[in-house]
């Protein structure tokens, strides 16, 4: 029996034909930008250092577009047998880009060279369908319109892209599994293509449905099982059994469990270890309040979403409201609702001296006017240059604004042995921001090593306990003053100022961590 299109009028079956080569461009957009981002914050993720990461593959991925516009012109004949194959291709590699990155990070030491491959073959493959599409186009538009259609269906796809990733991919879906719901979403250019084209591809079209066909359903096989290949993927990166793990809008959050040692891992870095934990948040919270000159009574704690620095907090009975500044509300609700965290946690944030904001700690500084006694800045290590500004000279000018003239701030401040750039950056910093008085102290967690702060004020602080120790599991009032004693190999080092513009603590903690990671 005769193909429907036969019984079109050729005006309509070319018009038809036209408008899968639109949606084509719409759709090779909206995928292009996807892959790159999806295998930049993969790799990202794994290896830390952001900017390095997506960097490069933003370099990668254009000198691949341009090698693959530049051999398109040698390609002449059977065109659109040609896109679609590369269609096809571009599906299932970059549907298992990810699914592929997971497998080698886990399992070989051919990480590196996978995403290098990876990003150069997507970026290849991409360089072709533009050109493709255009000389496509010319059996239906006019030069001028068939340029202008391609391009701005393809921008669109890519605007759209770049919403949909951060705003609901990333935080509802994930990498993995947006990464194979998306190599689908590329096979669908090939589907609909064969469709409309297949009386003018005849046999060989045939074969390329089936080919598309299998393809598709390996990606969609995959899709199907994809929760229980990342368990499967994520229990092979830490050694205790995962008990809770969820992608947020800003980090994946995990929680894993060895016997009674409860560990919480934010993008895969190490945040605690509750067998010492409160090694560090002692260290954190007791210190200042031990060696305060005023009544300590209203607390501005900057991160610690886990609620940890709010149980130390409220064994003093003298504090009257904690503010707690997390940006991530599933941070916040996990560690009042997750019985594992409640369990180390004492349920500290359901306590009415709490209160709990919901915001970036920059913003929160900015907006507020109601200055604190004392401000505990418990933020992630510098590790991106997103949270390298919150250890700019910027942050700490903002954050003086907030302190009681007589009040005190606490910073942690990294290792002064595994970065000790940074640490000393970090000193150097809160300096320049207009403290005049800083004591850089540090102390020993097993489960990171020495760890270090620093104890800041505006007024000068004598080094004498003002009250004594609540509760301590760890510190003694012996010990406290030899935290501020740094031993020869970690003492100051000639380091720069971090500021905004120039995030020199990134470099400074980045290329200290390459030095004992390798």
């Amino acid at each position: 029996m005769p193909n429907d299109e036969t019984y079109l009028p050729e005006g309509q079956s070319k018009q038809k034909q036209s408008a899968t080569l639109i949606y084509a461009a719409f759709i090779a957009g909206l995928c292009s930008i996807i892959y790159e981002l999806l295998i930049a914050t993969t790799v990202s993720y794994f290896m830390g250092d952001s900017v390095k990461f997506f960097s490069l593959t933003i370099g990668l991925y254009m000198a691949a577009m341009g090698l693959g516009s530049y051999i398109s012109k040698f390609i002449t004949d059977k065109l659109l047998q040609r896109f679609v194959i590369a269609e096809v291709l571009l599906g299932i590699i970059g549907g298992v880009s990810v699914p592929l990155l997971y497998f080698t990070y886990t399992t070989t030491a051919l990480f590196y060279p996978t995403y290098v491959v990876l990003t150069l073959c997507i970026g290849f493959l991409i360089g072709l369908e533009i050109p493709f599409l255009t000389r496509l186009m010319e059996n239906y538009q006019t030069l001028k319109s068939n340029i202008a259609n391609i391009l701005s269906f393809d921008y669109l796809g890519a605007l759209i892209a770049t919403i949909v990733f951060p705003f609901f991919l990333l935080p509802v879906m994930g990498i993995y599994q947006s990464s194979l719901l998306f190599g689908l979403i590329n096979m669908s250019i090939a589907a609909v293509v064969l469709y409309t084209h297949r009386t003018t591809l005849g046999k060989a079209g045939k074969k390329l449905q089936f080919l598309t066909a299998f393809m598709s359903l390996v990606i969609l096989v995959m899709l199907v099982f994809s929760s229980q290949a990342l368990k499967h993927w994520d229990q092979m990166l830490y050694n205790g059994r995962i008990v809770h793990s969820e992608q947020t809008p800003y980090q994946k959050i995990t929680l894993t469990k060895s016997k009674d040692d409860l560990r919480l891992y934010l993008n895969g870095v190490l945040q605690f270890s509750s067998v010492d934990e409160y090694r560090y948040h002692e260290s954190l919270v007791m210190v200042p309040m031990t060696y305060a000159n005023k009544i300590i009574e209203r607390v501005l704690v900057l991160g610690a979403g886990d609620g940890l620095a709010v149980r130390e907090l409220l064994k003093y009975p003298e504090i009257k409201q904690i503010v707690l500044v997390d940006l991530d509300s599933r941070m916040t609700e996990l560690a009042m609702n997750n019985a594992h965290l409640t369990d180390i946690n004492l349920a500290s944030l359901a306590d009415k001296k709490v209160q709990i904001v919901i915001d970036d700690a920059f913003v929160f500084l900015k907006k507020n006017n109601q200055p604190f006694d004392l401000i505990i800045n418990d933020l992630p290590d510098p590790n991106t240059i997103a949270l390298s500004r919150l250890y700019s000279k910027q942050y700490y000018q903002l954050a003086r604004e907030n302190l009681m003239y007589d009040g005190l701030m606490v910073t942690q401040a990294t290792s002064p042995f595994f970065v000790r750039p940074a640490f000393w950056s970090i000193v150097k910093t809160i300096e320049a921001a207009g403290f005049n008085s800083t004591y850089p102290y540090h102390t020993n967690v097993p489960s990171f090593g020495d760890c270090g702060f620093v104890l800041s004020a505006l007024q000068p602080i004598k080094l004498t306990p003002k009250r004594s120790l609540k509760d301590s599991l760890f510190l003694t009032q012996e010990s406290l003053l030899s935290m501020f004693i740094f031993e020869k190999d970690l003492q100051i080092l000639d380091v720069d100022v971090n500021q905004i513009d120039k995030p020199v603590v990134l470099d400074y903690y980045l290329n200290s961590w390459r030095y004992f990671s390798d």
